[in-house]
Formats: structure tokens, sequence, C-alpha cells
């Protein structure tokens, strides 16, 4: 039987254990809390450049050619005018190099309209400070007026 004084002894030599097995548990657990807040944030990100092609796409298939369409109410980081790119296309899918307002054959041959963000570079944060770049995002859409309205119908904020 262990007397008294062995148990306060024995217990004395294990005070810094819990120390330790919290330093070594709550670094895994605060690794793993921020990797899934890092994958939240490359979702947000993935999500945010997605819906910024689908409206710039939108707005570029209804809005006068050459008007500024880029969505500026986006919270990403560095992401700039730049980014997006819009073209007009035939109905084979083949780029007009310089679709011009003033062209009055232009309307017939533009069919769809496409916005790409390409080279977008995402910041990550945890677990070091990572730089890659986001993979293209593309959205086509057809194109409807391109700004053009009859008569009398008003005009449409682009």
């Amino acid at each position: 039987m262990l007397k008294l004084t062995d148990k306060v002894r024995s217990i004395k030599k294990q005070r810094g254990l819990f120390a330790v097995e919290f330093a070594i548990v709550g670094a895994v657990f605060l690794t793993a809390m921020f990797m899934v807040i890092e994958f939240g944030r490359v979702l947000y990100t993935w999500n945010v450049l997605d819906e910024i092609t689908r409206r710039g796409a939108r707005l570029a298939a209804v809005c006068p050619i050459g008007s500024g369409i880029f969505d500026r109410s986006s919270l990403l980081p560095d992401l700039e005018e730049g980014h997006l790119k819009i073209s007009y296309l035939r109905a084979d899918g083949s780029a007009i190099p310089s679709p011009d307002a003033e062209n009055p054959t232009l309307g017939n041959e533009i069919v769809f309209v496409r916005a790409e963000i390409n080279e977008y570079e995402y910041q990550a944060v945890f677990p070091i400070n990572l730089l890659f770049v986001a993979p293209a995002f593309e959205t086509t859409h057809p194109a409807e007026s391109l700004g053009v309205m009859p008569p009398d119908t008003g005009d449409t904020e682009c």
C-alpha cells in the first residue's frame, strides 16, 4: 500500500502533464479549425468569382457595347476591372475581334456574350502564406438587346 506521502509525491511529479497535453491537443485542434476556416474562404472566393462572371455576361447581353459592367460590389481583395473580360461571339462561337457600337451590322452578328475571369490570385492565410492562381471562370449568355431599345420605351441604366 502507498502511504500518503507517496501519493503526494506522485501527484507533484505530474504537475506539468496537463499543460503539455493541452499544448499538443490545442495545437492540433487550432490547426484543424483554421484549415476549415481557410477552406470556407476558398469556397466563398470560388462562388463570388462565378457570380461575377454570371452577372457580367447578363449585363453585357442587355447593356450597350462598351459600357462599364464591372460588378464593384464584390468583397474580394485585389479583384480589378482588368480581370473581367467580355467577348461578343458569333453563332459558331468565334469571337468578334473589336465590336463597335457604331457598326450597324453588329447587332446581326452577335449571338452570344461571354464573361470570363482569368488569373485571379488567391492569397491563402493558413497554414502558411500561400499565393495561387484561381482557375478560369467563364459564363456564356445569349445576346439580348445589347442596349438597343425601341423608341419611346425609356432607357435602361447599365
